[in-house]
């Protein structure tokens, strides 16, 4: 089937007219010019990587699906019979991980939304999977299908969001037919790349099929331009449960993007030390990249990492922590030494869009940015340790993003750009105001800022006394109203309608499919 071209201009505007449109970085490909931070030294990096070596050999991980076992057998692995256990030869290991690739193109159904991932490539995804939503207005609630097409609305319209996740779970849909609007919704109401759970056989098979219609192209098109992503957590510790295995077979047989993620919380399921949570993370991860290579060399993964602590009175999930830091630091460290794609995620623990939202996740945003991160989940939005998201944090972690984005930029040091010719026009005692220097850069001289208020008391109380957390609420409001639809070919409109309606009525898929 040829390409269908995939129309821009168009779309519905659904923003004010005359109003002054939110201020945003334009979209753009971001890239970390930044030295990475290492806190491990070289051999300590080594003792890393061959302590999770021995956590395959030694002790290995339960394989829960046959199908899963019996590709691993034909490869040469020493699978027992009937037993879920799996134990690996490091040298296997270390070749088929060497097979993935270090940098690739994810393709969005608008060619100009193309990601690129590796290198030094950064990504800002937003929040993902949660079952709950907020704001200020309405209150904590569940999940729905309003709220979620708003959510998405604002990936949209916001240049810094990079891509789709699926922001949230509308608990009012059936789960066998829910994975169908999620997906579907990513694809109609955005233009960006898009997300498939990766929960069973027949759910990833839809949400690959969802993707190819919406692109306009045939099947060995899809096979070369990798066009879906998902997430597979290991059930930590050291086990693959069988949705996810048959999620991670038919996306890498496919030439689909696989981030591999352990989810190794130090204390509750992972070793109470961050040096042996970062043990298990690897051998996990290792683990299914090299599962994934031998299904398909060459397929498309990401060596992802999730490990931060409990707090040890509760057992409740703690983020943003110092522990946290230091585990995506070193993760980081860890992705390069296998010169893999980088996956890493801005977390906190707050209950509310708040002063220890915003601090926790300014030292998670901060660390996946030194750790060299190439795909940061959770960028906008996430609450509640990821029970919820937030529609006002989604504009305060915007703004946080967008300081980052500015701050990785050069700087220009051309000799315009040095000022002395401005210095001998102010002279000593000056003022650089009406300097023509200043008047010429006055416009795009600093980064204006999306959320801080920098007036002075009195003026600031005269407009209301807002407080950062109602400034967002106000905000994302007003990105929804500046939300512009994607166009999107008539004719891919009716075929993934229908595809979608016609799954339905079949009934859908569980994770079991």
């Amino acid at each position: 089937m040829a390409r269908r071209a995939n129309r821009r201009a168009g779309g519905r505007r659904r923003s004010e007219a005359g109003s002054r449109k939110v201020p945003q970085l334009p979209w753009t490909a971001v890239r970390n010019r930044l030295p990475p931070i290492e806190i491990a030294g070289a051999d300590e990096i080594e003792t890393v990587h061959d302590a999770s070596l021995r956590v395959l050999e030694e002790i290995g991980l339960d394989i829960l699906l046959d199908e899963a076992r019996d590709i691993l057998k034909a490869a040469g692995v020493d699978v027992k019979p009937g037993e879920a256990r799996v134990r690996f030869d490091r040298g296997f290991i270390e070749q088929a991980v060497a097979r993935a690739p270090s940098e690739w193109t994810l393709h969005a159904r608008n060619p100009e939304r193309d990601r690129v991932f590796g290198g030094n490539h950064i990504n800002f995804l937003p929040v993902a999977g949660n079952p709950n939503v907020s704001d200020i207005e309405g209150g904590r609630r569940a999940g729905n299908l309003r709220d979620y097409r708003d959510l998405l609305r604002l990936a949209q319209a916001i240049n810094a969001v990079h891509g789709c996740t699926p922001m949230l779970e509308p608990v009012e849909i059936e789960p066998n037919i829910r994975y169908l609007d999620i997906v579907g919704e990513q694809l109609f109401i955005t233009d960006k790349v898009a997300f498939g759970y990766s929960l069973g056989r027949r759910k990833i098979l839809d949400a690959i099929e969802m993707v190819r219609i919406a692109r306009g192209i045939d099947e060995a098109t899809l096979l070369a331009e990798p066009s879906l992503w998902t997430v597979v957590n290991c059930n930590s510790p050291l086990r693959l449960d069988i949705p996810m295995l048959l999620g991670m077979i038919e996306m890498s047989r496919r030439n689909q993007v696989v981030v591999v993620t352990p989810f190794t919380l130090a204390g509750a399921m992972a070793p109470v030390t961050i040096a042996g949570a970062l043990t298990q993370q690897n051998a996990e991860a290792l683990a299914g990249i090299a599962f994934c290579q031998t299904v398909r060399p060459g397929a498309p993964v990401v060596y992802g990492g999730f490990t931060s602590n409990v707090d040890m009175k509760s057992g409740a999930p703690a983020f943003g922590t110092p522990e946290y830091v230091k585990a995506v630091l070193l993760g980081g460290q860890m992705a390069r030494r296998y010169r893999l794609p980088y996956r890493s995620s801005n977390v906190n623990a707050a209950n509310w869009p708040d002063a220890q939202s915003t601090y926790e996740g300014a030292m998670s945003l901060w660390a996946t940015v030194m750790s060299h991160t190439n795909m940061v989940i959770h960028s906008f939005g996430w609450l509640e340790g990821g029970l919820r998201g937030s529609f006002e944090k989604i504009v305060i972690d915007l703004e946080m993003v967008q300081t980052l984005m500015k701050a990785l930029e050069p700087v220009d040091f051309s000799e315009p750009e040095l000022g002395v010719e401005a210095m001998r026009d102010v002279g000593p005692g000056g003022h650089f105001f009406g300097a023509a220097h200043t008047l010429e850069r006055y416009e795009t001289a600093f980064y204006e800022p999306l959320l801080s208020d920098w007036r002075n008391w009195e003026t600031w109380r005269q407009d209301g006394a807002l407080d950062a957390t109602q400034r967002a609420h106000r905000i994302y409001k007003q990105l929804l109203q500046e939300y512009e639809e994607p166009a999107m070919d008539p004719a891919v409109r009716e075929e993934l309608t229908d595809f979608i309606g016609r799954r339905k009525a079949e009934g859908g898929a569980t994770a079991e499919d």
